[in-house]
């Protein structure tokens, strides 16, 4: 893919549990096209990425949301893992700042179980969207419209399913946040 993202920074918010695999190939793929990425998250230090259940490698975090505004960025990124987002979604600041790119009208990206911060920050209804499947029932609890589907975009929210979905996941980013 050949669009460039030069000049775009592009926030990652993650804790804790992440899906390591889910933080690491799009941030790695948002930076080939010359995206800046920061990683966010609701403490200071860094975070721990899991393999499944197996913890994994340990990430420097750039900034605390609280710290941040979404003004500061051109797009967000969720990456899943079941505990990262649970824990997310219990921080007012975190929820808040998704919720801010959706109300600007600035891309967000979630992957897995990511969308479930959206659900909190309530800005799923009448948009359509995918995640992992065993979040389906709270997308549509909260009236959005679930699909099975590799990759959705409903402007300005990308989604995806599993990390079996990464490339396509990320090819979307690039365009939506390189058009």
């Amino acid at each position: 893919m050949s669009t460039s993202l030069n000049g775009k920074k592009i926030a990652f918010l993650a804790t804790d549990g992440v899906e390591q695999v889910e933080l690491t190939e799009p941030r790695e793929a948002l930076e080939k096209a010359g995206a800046t990425v920061e990683l966010i998250s609701i403490k200071d230090g860094s975070i721990d990425g899991y393999n499944h259940l197996e913890k994994a490698d340990s990430f420097k975090v750039d900034h605390q949301v609280s710290d941040v505004s979404y003004n500061d960025y051109d797009a967000l990124v969720l990456p899943g893992g079941v505990a990262n987002p649970d824990e997310l979604r219990q921080d007012e600041a975190a929820v808040a700042f998704a919720r801010n790119f959706i109300e600007a009208g600035k891309p967000v990206a979630a992957i897995c179980h990511g969308p479930w911060l959206l659900v909190e920050a309530d800005v799923v209804r009448h948009r359509t969207l995918t995640s992992f499947p065993s979040i389906k029932t709270d997308i549509t609890n909260a009236g959005g419209n679930w699909v099975d589907k590799e990759v959705c975009y409903d402007a300005p929210l990308i989604t995806s399913r599993k990390p079996d979905d990464l490339k396509a996941f990320s090819d979307k980013i690039i365009e939506v946040v390189g058009g």
